[in-house]
């Protein structure tokens, strides 16, 4: 990976994580799809999941810690790992179909982890399923954010690194 791409690729991950500051409704956040994008723009999957989990702290510093974390975090390495697996297969639809899998990912884990403390739900299956119930209507934001996030950052950084990819090729004059 060159320089230009590692900074193009720190640049928006940093921005979507910054963007989670900024007022939004409950769920729309960019979390999953900035782990699946690490996952699937850098080269070493290591330094993508790095950059990734340091600008979400950055962010997490700021918006506070809560007692879920470890669930959004894990949903976070596992949406790193579908992108590691979308990577040389980098098409709309299986960007789109990576989009939808992180989204359900987090949906699980987080509403798992929030039956799992005991502290509003009785530790039974039918509070797992009153857990989960709960929990549709926040997905439908977190899958509105998922779809609309890995939009912009994958759709931003093939247009700068191919920027002339999209226009017809007599246009182009290389």
């Amino acid at each position: 990976m060159n320089r230009n791409s590692f900074l193009l690729f720190t640049a928006l991950i940093l921005a979507a994580a910054f963007s989670r500051l900024l007022p939004h409704p409950d769920n729309f956040t960019p979390v999953g799809a900035m782990a699946l994008f690490a996952g699937a723009a850098f080269r070493d999957r290591r330094v993508g999941l790095a950059v990734a989990v340091t600008a979400m702290l950055l962010s997490d510093i700021v918006i506070g810690f809560h007692a879920t974390m470890w669930a959004v975090y894990l949903s976070f390495a596992v949406s790193a790992g579908i992108g590691v697996l979308l990577r040389n297969r980098l098409r709309p639809l299986t960007v789109l179909g990576g989009a939808v899998a992180s989204s359900l990912v987090f949906f699980l884990l987080t509403n798992f982890a929030v039956w799992a403390e005991g502290l509003i739900y009785p530790m039974t299956a039918e509070g797992l399923l009153a857990c989960y119930a709960a929990g549709i209507p926040f997905y439908r934001n977190t899958l509105a954010a998922e779809l609309f996030f890995t939009a912009v950052l994958f759709g931003a950084s093939y247009l700068v690194l191919n920027p002339f990819r999209l226009l017809p090729s007599h246009w182009v004059r290389v």
